[in-house]
């Protein structure tokens, strides 16, 4: 160490050439270690520039092809990638793709919800047990339903397009009670138009026939409509009305992305008949097989009536008429003139009998006494 003495530091005699030294002798460890760096670096570089040479060659030559390949020498990665591939090709032999689902492309990139269609489902006052639960199973069945309370039947049926207004829809099912009897139902477009209405006639609630099949609580249906649909004017128009009012938009928020039942109508004397199936595999083995499905009936089941097409929603020109239609007075005024005045055909009835009896009276036979 430096001393110092009268006010002057004396430096010992060879510190400065012993400084020298140490910092020429660190200056060679770092030059040694930069080297040491500059070594491994080279060396990883090639060793992975090696490895990616060999990946490449191996997966241009054949497996059987290659050249000083050992089956225990096989890396971990190369024994994952073909443990992939053949699980793989196993689940492609065990479960085939009928439905080319793979394939299609709109339900792999898709999940908007771009068809908006919402229907407004509700009744009007006067309502039975019978006909309430009938709006239920179908608004069970119609995910992309509304509710609203009954309607006053005070109230003018145009009244119908504000609410449907205030609740976004732009379909419409309305069922409306007379007599707590008969039901009708106005299926409409809102707000232009047009307007169809039935007589709901054969109901038959899904609690009331109790049949076996079941379905999953809001998937989407299949809509089945018969010949008769593609030919007449007025059913294509029901068709595509039937179709926006039951048909469930895809990728809605409360729907379900599968396909379980079948939603049937039917045109038959003169009226339109719905029925509900579910679509089941024969056999647990043929769930994927389209070609082995049955119909199970689910229910509800009704009729329906047609009776006029308005050119507007619930008002406007009456576009088609049903000429077979019979109101229920109609019905009931005939049944009463079949009936009325039974004294009158009791004389009627007698007056025939004896008008019977004496046509079939013979003539006199003049040979009658000869022979007496």
């Amino acid at each position: 160490m430096a001393k110092r003495k009268g006010g002057v530091r004396k430096t010992p005699r060879g510190g400065k050439k012993a400084r020298t030294q140490e910092q020429d002798a660190s200056d060679a460890e770092k030059e040694l270690a930069a080297a040491a760096i500059e070594q491994a670096v080279d060396r990883d570089l090639r060793e992975l520039e090696f490895a990616q040479d060999g990946q490449q060659r191996r997966s241009a030559e054949e497996p059987d092809a290659q050249v000083g390949e050992q089956p225990g020498e096989q890396s971990d990665d190369d024994e994952a990638e073909e443990d992939e591939a053949q699980a793989n090709e196993a689940g492609e032999e065990s479960k085939p793709d009928p439905y080319l689902m793979a394939d299609a492309s709109y339900i792999q990139t898709d999940t908007r919800w771009r068809n908006k269609q919402r229907t407004l489902v509700f009744a009007s006052r006067g309502v039975t047990s019978r006909f309430r639960h009938l709006m239920e199973d179908l608004r069970k069945l119609l995910p992309h339903h509304k509710t609203e309370p009954k309607f006053e039947k005070e109230q003018s049926l145009s009244m119908i397009n504000e609410v449907c207004e205030l609740k976004s829809c732009n379909n419409v099912i309305y069922f409306e009670a007379r007599k707590k009897e008969h039901l009708f139902m106005y299926l409409g477009r809102v707000p232009s138009g047009p307007t169809i209405k039935f007589q709901v006639l054969n109901i038959h609630t899904t609690a009331e026939v109790r049949l076996a099949g079941n379905c999953l609580l809001g998937s989407r249906p299949l809509l089945y409509f018969d010949k008769p649909f593609s030919e007449l004017a007025e059913l294509q128009l029901m068709r595509s009305m039937l179709t926006q009012a039951f048909g469930t938009p895809r990728n809605h928020p409360k729907s379900k992305p599968f396909h379980d039942h079948v939603m049937a109508f039917y045109w038959m004397d003169g009226k339109v008949w719905f029925r509900h199936y579910q679509v089941a595999p024969e056999t647990p083995v043929s769930h994927d097989d389209p070609e082995h499905q049955e119909l199970t009936e689910i229910g509800p089941r009704f009729v329906l009536d047609p009776i006029r097409i308005l050119s507007g929603s619930f008002h406007g020109q009456t576009l088609y008429k049903n000429p077979q239609y019979m109101s229920p007075t109609e019905l009931r005024v005939h049944a009463k003139q079949l009936l009325r005045s039974p004294y009158a055909q009791k004389l009627k009835d007698k007056a025939d009998r004896k008008a019977r009896v004496e046509a079939g009276v013979l003539p006199e036979d003049p040979t009658e006494d000869t022979f007496l």
